[in-house]
């Protein structure tokens, strides 16, 4: 029997060793490695991804045991060897998800995250609800777009679900109907997600509800007040919803609220005293909203506030003391409110304040005697004229305070906007990156060894500083990647030292507006290899056209005195924008223009650039603006920019273009701008066969060419833009953005639509042209006929100019119908009849001129034309009354006619004024007659008479 115990005894510990790698060898299940296989080849792996951390799908093989629980990211059941969770975030993914996607197969799944790779913009495919055992759900940041698939909702078990992301079109239109079956959700993340409702009440029904995120939703409506009141809840997030209201209610003790952020959202009223009950509240964000009134003292009871922006709202009062015991805030912006009084001495204890925000504030107390406590601060933001209005403790109140410079730890210092003046000395501050002192009055310490200074600074920004020189650090900084001197007083060449230690990394370089005159040893190619962004202009360069790299993307270096051809400017392969206008530029375009395709802004305009336009515009041309006025091209307007789709603007101004009317403009619909003045075009505008789609069309000036016919009538009515009242005091200039791609972000800088119009008689540079300008010039030409009347239905007018043509006919009723019409030029014409008195009508009109023609009859008098010269009505033998000299006998010196109709307005005495006059006239001559009678029993023989008369002028009138 020993023996054979014995036996028993050594098998079964020989079972109990080689239980596990037979169990290991047997774990995964063959259909689910399969599975998983098949998903890792739908895809390729692309490393370039901004979110890829690490492929894990590439670890994954089925050669030897090919045990697919021990890839990367693969989680089994250790009983039944399933996969139960998938993550697989951040691996690098490239491809599309289809709804027969092999993922789908692995029934047992709880876990997936597939969050942060690149699934093309594709939709989010239907089958995610067959993974009925699905606890965690996350597809955040993964590039998905098109409606959220419904079956997702049919998830019950779902305790976690991310479909959060950074920009896409991923659309939720109904999140109520959505999460009713979720009742076991514990975090809810849709942030970005595009959700177009009122805030769905049914989430106040989810109890377990730990974590709610739902910013920049397009949430509307008010939000529930019982959101606040549930009871796990720990997290709430629902900021960047412009049109979502709501207020901060009485806070109950106990709540477990963690982190609070409503910023950008339309939350008003005041905090109330009891957020003091929220113990756990790290994060309080509520920026950017319209909360007023004081900040209770009992937020100084939130020992565990770590986070505080409350910026841009209207708090008023003085902040709490309070606040100064909170020994855990690592952030505070309490900018842009209306805080007076000082900023409470005791802050000086907020010594683990890493970000201190005081933008735009009103405090009328020194902060710098205390500011050099908060040692471990990394960001301090004080723009915007804190110090000029406060009571500093020195005898210079704007000087640059030392205290600075013992701030050791500081990455970004802002002081911009605070008209200081002083020695700016930044030898000590070896962490710094940003350094931003535009509108101040500084200077740099000179060192002579500054090789170790601000190893790691990146963005220096010195706009405005009053500087006349090169700051000479900027010859020994290694790693800089972007440097703004513009609006200075700095003069001479640009010296090469500039950018010597940082070739490689610079990419924005902004000098415009100095006194700079070229390049040293008239080099004219930039050695700047990654060079995104150059603005020379507003200088005196007097040079050729630099080279620049084929990197840059926006190139302006108008306003100088550029020479020579501009080819040169082929090898920028990348330009979105080019302004090379104001120089003395000639030779010809360069065809290359036409085949960059991510061209978006073309300014050449007052140079002496001959020949034609490039013709043959690619398909897909993303120009939004071409500006070619004051050169001397010539040849047509070329046909192939109708694949310009996006073009809002078109300037060929002052040229000699020779060419009809190119109405195949109107196939651009996005056109707000058309300016072809002083060209030679010619020929009528439109014939029976015109068609004409203007729709977003505001300035229309074809003034100073040779067109002849009528007036455009279709083209007129087309102008659908003008038809609809636009705010006249909307404070919009007309501009497009273009893109600015850095190495490592991308940002978009505003171009303004610059050019001359004639407006009230002279010709007036717009540098800004206002999005409210609505106007038409069509002066200087050879139109023939009448004013057609639909110029009446452009009632957002404001500038209209006929003059110097052969027009006829009388002056419309209707051009008093544009109520907002400021500039009416009608002179030189052969217009005859009289002066509509519905045109006193326009108060707002103060240039008008109808000069020059064959009008007659009475001035209207009253309103804006007693403010008219007599220049205004010269040339019109007919015309009488103020401000000619020539009175109007017919009704009397000077009496003003009654004002007539309105176009379509009922009188409610249908009578004809001319005959009105008749009957006046005769009524007077009867009255001289018979003054010298006695009214007596002889006067029924007057009424008689008078009777009579009246009989006759009533015969006269029905004749």
């Amino acid at each position: 029997m020993a023996p054979s115990i014995f036996f028993l005894f050594c098998t079964w510990i020989v079972f109990l060793i080689l239980l596990p790698a037979s169990f290991a060898d047997s774990l995964c299940r063959p259909d689910e490695s399969s599975a998983l296989m098949e998903f890792k080849q739908s895809f390729r792996v692309d490393r370039t991804w901004w979110g890829c951390d690490y492929p894990k799908v590439e670890s994954w093989s089925l050669a030897g045991h090919g045990d697919c629980c021990s890839w990367d990211g693969v989680k089994c059941d250790e009983a039944t060897g399933h996969v139960t969770g998938l993550d697989l975030n951040g691996s690098c993914l490239f491809g599309t998800i289809t709804s027969n996607t092999s993922l789908f197969r692995l029934l047992h799944l709880e876990s997936l995250n597939l969050a942060f790779n690149d699934f093309n913009a594709s939709s989010i495919p239907h089958g995610f609800g067959n993974l009925s055992k699905l606890h965690y759900l996350n597809l955040s940041y993964s590039e998905f777009s098109g409606k959220v698939p419904s079956d997702i909702s049919r998830l019950s078990r779902l305790i976690s679900l991310d479909l959060s992301r950074m920009w896409g079109d991923l659309e939720m239109p109904n999140l109520g109907n959505f999460v009713q079956n979720l009742t076991m959700l514990r975090e809810l993340d849709l942030s970005n997600t595009s959700i177009p409702s009122p805030f769905p009440h049914v989430l106040a029904n989810l109890s377990s509800l730990k974590s709610l995120k739902l910013a920049n939703c397009q949430l509307n409506g008010e939000l529930p007040v019982s959101i606040f009141r549930l009871p796990n809840l720990e997290v709430l997030h629902i900021g960047n919803n412009d049109n979502l209201s709501g207020f901060i209610p009485e806070l109950h003790w106990g709540s477990r609220l963690k982190s609070l952020s409503l910023s950008g959202t339309n939350f008003s009223g005041e905090i109330p005293v009891s957020i003091g009950n929220l113990i756990f509240l790290n994060e309080l964000s509520i920026s950017d909203c319209g909360f007023s009134g004081s900040l209770p003292a009992s937020l100084g009871n939130l020992s565990k506030l770590s986070y505080l922006d409350i910026s841009s709202n209207e708090f008023q009062g003085s902040l709490p003391a309070s606040l100064g015991n909170l020994s855990e805030f690592a952030y505070l912006d309490i900018s842009s409110n209306e805080f007076q009084g000082q900023i409470p001495a005791c802050f000086a204890n907020l010594t683990r304040l890493s970000t201190l925000s005081l933008v735009s504030t009103n405090f009328n107390g020194g902060i710098w005697h205390w500011l050099a406590n908060l040692a471990k601060l990394t960001d301090l933001y004080l723009t915007g004229n804190i110090s000029t209005s406060s009571k500093i403790p020195y005898p210079n109140k704007s000087e640059i305070p030392n205290s600075l410079w013992k701030l050791k730890d500081l990455e970004i210092l802002d002081l911009s906007g605070n008209n200081l003046s002083g020695t700016v000395d930044l030898h000590r501050l070896k962490n710094l990156e940003d350094l931003y002192l535009d509108f101040n009055n500084i200077s740099f310490v000179s060192k002579t060894e500054m090789n170790t200074t601000l190893p790691k600074l990146s963005d220096l920004s010195l706009e405005s500083c009053d500087l006349n020189e090169f700051p000479k650090i900027l010859g020994h900084l290694s790693g800089l990647e972007w440097i703004d001197l513009s609006h200075n007083k700095i003069g001479g060449s640009i010296p090469t030292w500039m950018g010597n230690g940082s070739r490689e990394s610079l990419w924005f370089v902004d000098l415009s507006h100095n006194f700079l005159t070229g390049f040293v040893d008239n080099r004219i190619n930039l050695l700047l290899p990654n060079l995104t962004y150059l603005d020379i202009s507003s200088n005196s360069l007097k040079m050729r056209l630099p080279t620049p790299p084929p990197s840059v993307s926006y190139y302006n270096i108008s306003n100088n005195i550029l020479f020579g051809d501009m080819q040169s400017i082929c090898r920028a392969k990348s330009l979105v924008t080019l302004d090379l206008s104001n120089n003395s530029l000639n030779g010809t375009i360069p065809t290359c223009l036409k085949n960059i395709h991510s061209l978006e802004i073309l300014d050449l305009g007052k140079n002496k650039l001959d020949g034609s336009i490039p013709r043959a515009y690619p398909k897909g041309c993303a120009l939004t603006l071409i500006d070619l006025a004051e050169n001397r091209l010539q040849g047509p307007v070329p046909r192939s920019l109708t694949k310009c789709k996006m073009l809002e603007c078109l300037n060929l101004g002052h040229n000699q273009i020779l060419d009809g009317f190119p109405s195949w403009l109107s196939e651009l619909t996005n056109l707000k701008v058309v300016i072809l003045k002083s060209n030679n075009f010619h020929g009528p505008i439109e014939t029976y066969r015109s068609r004409f789609n203007f729709s977003n069309l505001h300035i229309m000036d074809l003034s100073d060419n040779s067109f002849d016919g009528e007036l455009p009538s279709k083209m007129l009515q087309s102008f659908h833009a003008m038809k609809v009242p636009v705010g006249q005091d909307r404070l919009e200039y007309m501009n497009t953005l273009a893109d600015i791609t850095s190495p490592s972000y991308t940002f978009q800088r505003i171009f303004d639509y610059g050019m001359k119009l004639m407006n009230k008689g002279t010709e007036r540079e717009y540098p800004k042209v206002p999005y409210a300008l609505m106007g038409i010039d069509l002066s200087n030409n050879k139109f023939q006929g009448c004013i057609p009347d639909v110029i009446g239905d452009l009632k957002s007018l404001l500038l209209l100019s006929l003059s110097n043509n052969i027009l006829t006919g009388s002056i419309p009723l209707s051009l008093a119908n544009p109520t907002r019409l400021e500039s009416l030029d009608l002179s030189r014409n052969k217009l005859s009849g009289e002066i509509p008195q519905q045109l006193a009508q326009l108060t707002f009109l103060s240039s008008f001129n109808v000069s020059h023609n064959q009008l007659s009859g009475p001035i209207p008098q009253g309103s804006q034309f007693n403010t008219f010269a007599t220049d205004s009505f010269t040339m019109n033998e007919g015309l009488c009354g103020e401000p000619l000299p020539k009175k109007c006998t017919m009704a009397g010196d000077n009496v003003p006619f009654p004002p007539s109709r309105m176009e379509g307005e009922e009188s409610p005495f249908n009578l004809d004024w001319k005959f009105v006059l008749i009957g006046v006239g005769v009524g007077f001559l009867v009255g001289v007659v018979l003054g010298n009678l006695i009214i007596d029993e002889k006067s029924k023989w007057f009424l008689y008479y008078s009777k009579r008369m009246a009989k006759r002028w009533n015969k006269s009138r029905r004749h």
